[in-house]
């Protein structure tokens, strides 16, 4: 029983110090500000189909009836891998997670926002996890990471001219 204490702690201190490591293709993020509102940025994340007006690495993306937790979609990319997809987690107007399952692993996509002293901040982090998300991190991190920055550039781009 004594040991309930120092794991409960020794867990929240990993989780904190993950946020601090320096991102590689097994788990990156990148930030962007706009001076859209929140409410723009979040529309555009939850429509689904025009994911790939915005998302340079999608051919298309569907979704089966409302976005929200446990919501249930499929993605194809540019070179016709079609994929599923499941919201895991989700805080209307703030946050998402959603993740696809891969052989023996996942990948699992956040995105998140917030709004101080009039500039919104938007984020989208991506992780693989499982027994192999260090072979899916060699294949696909290095380019999914270098898609990052265009990525929220045209979603920055299409909120602030809405």
């Amino acid at each position: 029983m004594r040991f309930i204490p120092f794991i409960f702690m020794a867990t929240i201190f990993t989780t904190l110090k993950a946020q601090e490591k320096a991102p590689s293709n097994k788990h990156f993020w990148y930030t962007l500000e706009t001076t859209a509102a929140p409410d723009v940025i979040w529309e555009i994340w939850t429509d689904v189909p025009n994911w790939k007006n915005w998302d340079t690495g999608l051919k298309d993306a569907s979704i089966k009836g409302a976005f929200g937790l446990g919501a249930k979609g499929t993605i194809t990319s540019l070179e016709d891998r079609r994929s599923k997809f499941k919201v895991v987690a989700y805080e209307k107007g703030r946050s998402y997670t959603y993740k696809t399952k891969l052989s023996l692993g996942s990948l699992y996509v956040k995105r998140y926002l917030k709004t101080e002293n009039g500039t919104t901040t938007f984020t989208h982090e991506v992780w693989f996890k499982g027994l192999t998300s260090g072979a899916f991190a060699n294949t696909f991190g290095e380019k999914f990471r270098k898609m990052l920055p265009d990525v929220l550039q045209n979603i920055k781009h299409s909120a602030e001219s809405k």
